[in-house]
């Protein structure tokens, strides 16, 4: 072997990274088909009004979508989502994961749509979503949120009994941020903490552009990414359920429609065992 020449060394190793790239890429699943919501289940909450009132309490319901408000569309070539955010729901995965690694592309429309109309637009990642839906505004499911919104995008909600706990410091405005040096508060609804915190920092790319979100979840811990730079990691995911906090690590994954256009493409997921070590320190 020692008088083998160089280069036999250097294409070995080449075919054994290839190899080694092609396994890990096998190993990711396209929650999103390019072609139609396979997969996947549309749900709409009561309609709105120009003003984002109810109409009535009656919601849209599972898979009904007579507004539009989800559909693949064509975009410089490519196949992508576009939720119209005109009403309040979501699309949801047919299927539960857990101890995964999510990635996705969105960037934002140009439309809003009654009480989001001209403010900051908004929509969400839900992860680990049970239960009913439109347990929370009658549009969405018991979840933990990834926010994604105009200048907030990895901020933390609490979705219609969603709990965990974040390391972060009380600001003077009584809010609180992330911070890995912070003390570790549990944010809920029935917390004196609030069900929201901030994330840490800010790496969104500019309005109209794509951005990359990152979602790392193991066992009962989480992270969440923004164009590759970590906004928070998050602790102990539980749910409240008739009064007793419970475990909530696996569920589904559900997209908000949340007053605002916005377009999603490159859904895809992979398992994890764990999470990387550089993102929880």
């Amino acid at each position: 072997m020692k008088n083998l020449p160089a280069c036999f060394f250097l294409l070995l190793f080449f075919f054994f990274n290839s190899l080694r790239l092609a396994a890990q890429k096998n190993n990711w699943q396209t929650l999103f088909n390019g072609k139609n919501f396979s997969g996947w289940d549309t749900y709409l909450g009561p309609p709105l009004d120009n003003t984002g009132k109810k109409i009535s309490e009656v919601p849209v319901g599972l898979n009904k979508d007579p507004k539009n408000v989800f559909t693949v569309i064509d975009q410089n070539g490519e196949k992508v989502i576009r939720i119209s955010g005109e009403d309040w729901g979501g699309i949801a995965t047919k299927k539960v994961y857990s101890n995964f690694h999510l990635q996705l592309k969105f960037k934002w429309g140009s439309l809003s749509w009654g009480q989001k109309k001209n403010k900051k637009k908004d929509s969400g990642l839900l992860y680990f979503a049970t239960g009913e839906n439109g347990a929370d505004y009658g549009a969405w499911m018991r979840s933990q949120e990834f926010q994604i919104e105009e200048g907030n995008c990895g901020d933390y909600w609490g979705v219609a009994g969603g709990i965990q706990d974040i390391p972060s410091v009380k600001r003077p405005d009584s809010s609180y941020v992330y911070d890995a040096t912070g003390t570790l508060n549990t944010f809920s609804a029935t917390s004196a903490t609030g069900r929201y915190c901030m994330k840490q920092g800010d790496a969104e790319n500019l309005t109209g552009e794509w951005n990359t979100v990152d979602l790392y979840c193991s066992g009962d811990t989480s992270v969440h990414v923004i164009n590759g730079k970590v906004m928070m990691v998050l602790y102990h995911s539980a749910q409240l359920e008739n009064g007793t906090v419970l475990p909530l690590t696996k569920g589904k994954i559900q997209i908000q429609s949340e007053g605002a256009e916005i377009f999603y493409k490159q859904i895809n997921l992979e398992p994890l065992s764990a999470i990387p070590e550089n993102m929880l320190k």
